[in-house]
């Protein structure tokens, strides 16, 4: 195994989440992200091998690479939420371990995501909410269906938006069906905007 090139590099990360902004949780189902950004970080400061168990120690006594190890482990949980690292820590865990069992929840639960998620994005309307508001909410849902393998296309999408709306947007829902394409999604939502503001402007 090569040696570490820089072993001291990693010693200069005081604070992780300036390195790694997203915070992983489950039910925001931001694992892909999480995910690529701690192997690019762990890359960069050359301490993958912990992560994919490539670097292994030298025998029980090396404490330069537990130690090294350490910092990593400490990397994952400073990039958890509460109730994720209650369910990742094991005492006596190395990074790798952990990792693993990261990895082991997310796959085991995509399916109960995607179900959840996806009733989510067919059941859900406007109340409320403004449009810019509602079109963000509603595509924030095939972003976290994408997340765990449940891509969902941009028509389906626009189906379900319009299908939440209520009926003061009757006119607008009418003109977007009829559209022959049926308009993108950022195309509807610049529509259905111009409706709320037009609707606000007359009332």
């Amino acid at each position: 195994m090569a040696a570490i090139m820089n072993p001291e590099k990693i010693y200069g990360v005081s604070n992780i989440k300036s390195h790694i902004p997203v915070i992983l949780d489950i039910e925001e189902s931001n694992y892909d992200a999480w995910r690529e950004l701690f192997l690019t970080h762990c890359l960069s400061f050359d301490v993958l091998g912990h992560i994919d168990g490539t670097l292994q120690p030298a025998n029980a006594a090396d404490v330069n690479w537990q130690k090294r190890d350490g910092i990593v482990k400490l990397w994952l949980y400073g990039t958890l939420t509460p109730k994720q690292f209650q369910g990742s820590f094991v005492f006596g865990s190395t990074s790798r371990e952990i990792w693993l069992r990261i990895e082991n929840q997310f796959r085991n639960n995509k399916d109960a995501r995607a179900l959840r998620l996806d009733n989510e994005l067919r059941t859900k309307e406007i109340g409320d909410m403004k449009i810019a508001d509602y079109c963000r909410e509603m595509k924030k849902l095939p972003d976290s269906l994408s997340n765990v393998d449940a891509p969902v296309q941009d028509r389906t999408l626009m189906m379900y938006v319009l299908n939440g709306l209520n009926a003061k947007f009757d006119n607008i829902i009418n003109v977007i069906k009829h559209r022959q394409p049926l308009p993108r999604f950022d195309d509807a939502t610049t529509m259905l905007q111009d409706e709320e503001d037009h609707l606000n402007g007359s009332s």
